[in-house]
């Protein structure tokens, strides 16, 4: 039998989906313009003005600019080795501070506690954590710098340690009861059970690490150890710069600015790509979340 909808439902209906239409394209027409004006003609996209929806002769010169620019490789490669050993270095922190949180008389859990606490006081400062980073743990000018500071997130954490929490504690205490000790029942269940939290995590993480650029400039002054947003930052800053200066021509200018659409989509298409393949552990993380107590 058919459901009767009433009036007032069916002109809900319609504004939702034409109120989420207009979201969709407003969070999505921003990016399709940069993609289209990096691969516009530049001396075109210099006159453009208004609305995009297609390139305005297409032109790679702009991404064969960027990639020529040996910085952008070594800001690539550090990047991904900040993103490998800090996204392992999180998951390994938060997880076992997450763990020994959740479960009860746990004396070690009380510890971590008290240590996040004060690091959480301690990274409230910006000089404090610059002294502690530098002199206290010698990591200044060093890609560490920007993997241990930052090895838990509280956020994270939290969102983490009310996972685990929502495991029975019966399935853990059976475990104990065949001898198995606090790290088998780690790695061995609650990792097992819990590889939807975990994937969004990893998520959480990489996307920090991939956009983080803050404290990079503070702690690096050698720039073979810049990561790829400080190098694109600086390619940005110059490129402004440069192009408001009257010594430049007005073809150099066009080009700028074809260059730094180009720069913005380096930047944005790798993380962009990692998302599908996370989405359905993202999606059913939210869903145990929302289900369970």
């Amino acid at each position: 039998m058919k459901i009767k909808v009433s009036l007032a439902q069916r002109i809900f209906d319609t504004f939702n989906v034409i109120f989420m239409l207009f979201l969709i394209v407003i969070m999505i027409y921003p990016l399709w313009h940069v993609a289209c004006a990096s691969l516009s003609d530049s001396k075109l996209l210099l006159g453009q003005q208004g609305i995009m929806l297609k390139p305005m002769g297409f032109n790679l010169e702009a991404y064969k600019a960027v990639f020529t620019n040996k910085m952008i490789v070594v800001g690539y490669k550090n990047t991904l080795i900040i993103l490998l050993f800090g996204v392992c270095l999180n998951l390994v922190m938060t997880g076992v501070a997450a763990y020994c949180l959740s479960r009860k008389n746990l004396y070690l859990g009380k510890l971590i506690m008290k240590l996040i606490t004060i690091s959480m006081f301690v990274s409230g400062g910006l000089i404090p954590m610059y002294l502690l980073v530098t002199r206290t743990l010698g990591l200044g000018n060093s890609l560490m710098s920007l993997i241990f500071p930052t090895a838990i997130n509280t956020y994270n954490f939290i969102i983490m340690r009310t996972s685990f929490s929502q495991i029975p504690e019966a399935l853990i205490e059976s475990a104990r009861l065949d001898g198995a000790n606090h790290f088998q029942v780690l790695v061995k269940i609650v990792v097992p059970t819990s590889l939807a939290i975990i994937s969004v995590m990893v998520l959480y993480y990489a996307v920090a690490h991939w956009n983080a650029w803050f404290n990079a400039s503070i702690y690096l002054k050698d720039r073979s150890l810049f990561p790829l947003q400080l190098v694109l930052r600086e390619i940005l800053i110059q490129n402004n710069t440069s192009a408001m200066a009257d010594a430049m021509a007005a073809d150099q200018h066009a080009i700028g600015e074809s260059i730094k659409y180009a720069i913005i989509m380096v930047a944005t298409i790798p993380i962009l790509c990692v998302y599908p393949y996370l989405q359905k552990y993202f999606t059913k993380g939210v869903m145990i979340g929302a289900v369970k107590g």
